[in-house]
């Protein structure tokens, strides 16, 4: 079983339309089931399908952007395998554990690089983008600035090197990856004591959403991806009634144009508004 599983995610990367067939039934899948049970009402500027026409827009991007980035990951997962460079050769990993360290080093990435990006002023600028969304539901998972979308591709990068993760690891994360962020932001409301159960081991929708409340120091919490043990070791978990959240930002941006596109492009260039 192992091998075929194997054997699969280690040319995924070589299967363009059936990774995009993975994202797109991911978030067919939770906007029907947000339609069904949402958590918090919306208010959309015009409609749910113009929010999500903005969103998308960003989407497209950020995929173009790490397929470009794809490149340099397989030649960087080659050498590492060519040289017996990383975690996963250092450790003599059986396949199992190869995916486990894999796995676990790029979810880690994809903390770090979120926990940067809000410390740092002018990364935030970039970051800020996602965060300006009024309306967080399954389209939001992937709205992201061209420049934060390349500076969570250098972090991917980078930890792929300490890990050694070969490409069927990487690629096996990266449709967790998807997954999990259509989940964490789809406008779902599940039964409290699940979510709660959920988020012990992985980054819940209540928890997430936390992450987006307007205000800090709510906003500065729960960086996870997918598992949420990065978040309470490293003590940036916070809970938060989801009675209580509001989406969008108390300063940086005005909330009212969270669906203009091209001052959302050009806001990282400009002064922010404190």
């Amino acid at each position: 079983m192992w091998e075929k599983i194997i054997a699969h995610f280690q040319t995924l990367e070589h299967r363009p339309l059936e990774r995009m067939a993975i994202l797109v039934a991911g978030l067919l899948l939770f906007w029907i089931i947000e339609g069904a049970i949402p958590l918090l009402p919306m208010h959309y500027k015009k409609s749910k399908i113009r929010h999500a026409g903005v969103n998308f827009t960003f989407t497209v991007i950020h995929l173009i952007i790490h397929t470009g980035l794809a490149v340099f990951i397989v030649m960087l997962s080659d050498w590492c395998l060519l040289n017996g460079f990383g975690l996963v050769y250092w450790s003599n990993a059986g396949v199992l554990m190869t995916v486990i360290i894999g796995v676990l080093a790029l979810d880690f990435s994809s903390w770090l690089v979120h926990f940067v990006m809000h410390k740092n002023k002018f990364l935030w600028r970039f970051h800020l983008i996602h965060h300006s969304d009024n309306n967080v539901d399954v389209t939001t998972g992937l709205r992201h600035h061209p420049g934060d979308s390349l500076l969570r591709g250098i972090f991917f990068i980078l930890l792929i090197f300490v890990s050694g993760a070969p490409m069927y690891s990487v690629m096996i994360y990266q449709t967790i990856v998807v997954i999990s962020t259509a989940f964490t932001h789809a406008n779902i409301s599940l039964p409290p004591k699940l979510d709660k159960a959920i988020s012990y081991v992985v980054v819940s929708p209540n928890m997430h959403k936390v992450h987006h409340h307007w205000k800090q120091p709510y906003t500065d919490s729960n960086y996870g991806a997918v598992f949420s043990f990065w978040d309470r070791v490293l003590g940036t978990f916070m809970k938060l009634d989801t009675k209580d959240i509001r989406y969008g930002l108390d300063r940086y941006y005005p909330n009212e144009k969270d669906e203009d596109i091209m001052a959302l492009m050009k806001k990282p260039f400009q002064k922010l508004e404190l």
